[in-house]
């Protein structure tokens, strides 16, 4: 079902978290006083010199919140307070819930990491691979060449499947993503689909990470397996049972609406192509790699099911055997996988499925190995500890000041346990 070498990173993945859990209680690191006192000045900082209007920080460890703050307010226009019914755009923290889904159809035998995408989507089976060449004039013409092997679902989950978002990288496929339409929010999966087996990859299957729209691919098959479109499978599998009643890609109650946290005005810029979207209007694009909104409550359930390997309250959504795949390095040296210029898990991690997972220390930390974690362009992120039984979730809407302040809030909050 997973292949010899998920195998083995789930039985090592499997024995580290049970070894560090059985005595977590006592072995883990724990905060203090102090240590939080610092991780709040910096949130109010923030907030006092107009980087963004607020926000909420959630730690949770042993299963309780240790640390749960509200600050500033939803929208400057409004000044309504920050509290913890807010609703966030939550981009690509989506990938996660999306890759929880398909390992669901995985247990079930109803997909397989290496099946070949062909297998549910057969245009995917004629796609070639956009090379640059150049020619004696100089002139750069695009070329297009057979895939040397299919594109697997592991290489959609992975981010090695050769579909980038297009709005970043430059070179000629890049252009042509870009220019394709591929966000229009009046497409279905389907639609997106059709419009992407069209276009070439942009590189062979399997050889380098590079962020896209893989996990919307995904979120297509998981409909196409399924018969169910991707919200109705998820609120029928996942949210519904998690109670997770705030998830959804778009606000339809209206009397939620002033419940919804905004970016500074001049903060709605995500990419040269696309703006921070009003998620009071309704849409057809059900996003699996960004589409998701939602509250902390609502992801602190999902985060803790990931934390319990794979149950919450009694109910199991997956095995853990499932959920240490999707938490062990996929793109390791053994993979020969290349990491492009823009390769977002960092230098100390690698990336698993749908989330980036630490494989060495930072120097001058003691982070813990085997940390798992995401983020979304809007600003929020999460990461799961297993060593500490711990899970954080930050959420915010700021696009531009997002990987500064993921990395020094990360810092703090490590900081404030020692580490």
């Amino acid at each position: 079902m997973f292949g010899r070498r998920g195998l083995i990173a789930a039985l090592v993945f499997l024995f580290g978290v049970a070894g560090a859990q059985a005595g977590s209680e006592g072995r883990a690191h724990n905060f203090t006083p102090e240590g939080l006192s610092k991780v709040s000045d910096y949130i109010r900082n923030e907030i006092a010199t107009g980087k963004f209007p607020g926000a909420i920080l959630l730690l949770q460890q042993h299963g309780k919140p240790v640390y749960c703050e509200n600050f500033g307010v939803r929208d400057v226009a409004t000044e309504m307070s920050m509290s913890a019914d807010t609703i966030f755009r939550l981009y690509s923290m989506s990938k996660p819930i999306t890759c929880v889904l398909a390992m669901m159809l995985v247990e079930e035998g109803k997909l397989a990491i290496n099946d070949p995408v062909s297998k549910y989507i057969p245009a995917f089976a004629g796609m070639k691979v956009g090379v640059e060449k150049k020619a004696e004039d100089d002139k750069i013409s695009l070329e297009l060449e057979p895939l040397n092997r299919p594109v697997t679902i592991e290489d959609l989950m992975r981010h090695t499947a050769g579909i980038p978002y297009g709005y970043y990288g430059g070179g000629l496929v890049n252009k042509l993503y870009a220019d394709a339409g591929l966000f229009d929010k009046d497409s279905t999966n389907a639609e997106l689909v059709a419009k992407i087996t069209a276009l070439p990859l942009a590189e062979q299957p399997g050889t380098i990470w590079d962020y896209g729209h893989s996990t919307d691919v995904l979120g297509r098959i998981i409909e196409v397996i399924s018969g169910k479109s991707l919200f109705e499978f998820a609120k029928e599998r996942l949210l519904d049972p998690l109670g997770m009643k705030d998830t959804a890609f778009y606000v339809a109650d209206p009397a939620k609406w002033p419940r919804i946290a905004e970016p500074m005005p001049e903060d709605r810029a995500i990419s040269p192509m696309t703006r921070v979207r009003d998620i009071r209007k309704p849409l057809k694009w059900e996003s699996g790699g960004g589409g998701l909104v939602g509250t902390v409550g609502d992801y602190a359930r999902f985060s803790q099911m990931l934390l319990n390997g794979g149950s919450y309250e009694g109910r199991r959504y997956l095995k853990p055997e499932s959920l240490a795949v999707m938490a062990s390095d996929h793109v390791g040296p053994e993979t020969h996988v290349e990491r492009d210029k823009n390769y977002y898990p960092g230098e100390s991690s690698g990336y698993g499925l749908g989330v980036a997972v630490r494989t060495s220390v930072p120097p001058g930390t003691s982070w813990p190995l085997g940390e798992y974690r995401w983020d979304g362009v809007g600003g929020t992120f999460f990461f799961i500890d297993p060593e500490d039984d711990l899970f954080g979730i930050f959420m915010v809407q700021t696009p531009s000041q997002r990987g500064r302040i993921q990395l020094a809030l990360k810092t703090l909050i490590y900081q404030a346990m020692g580490r």
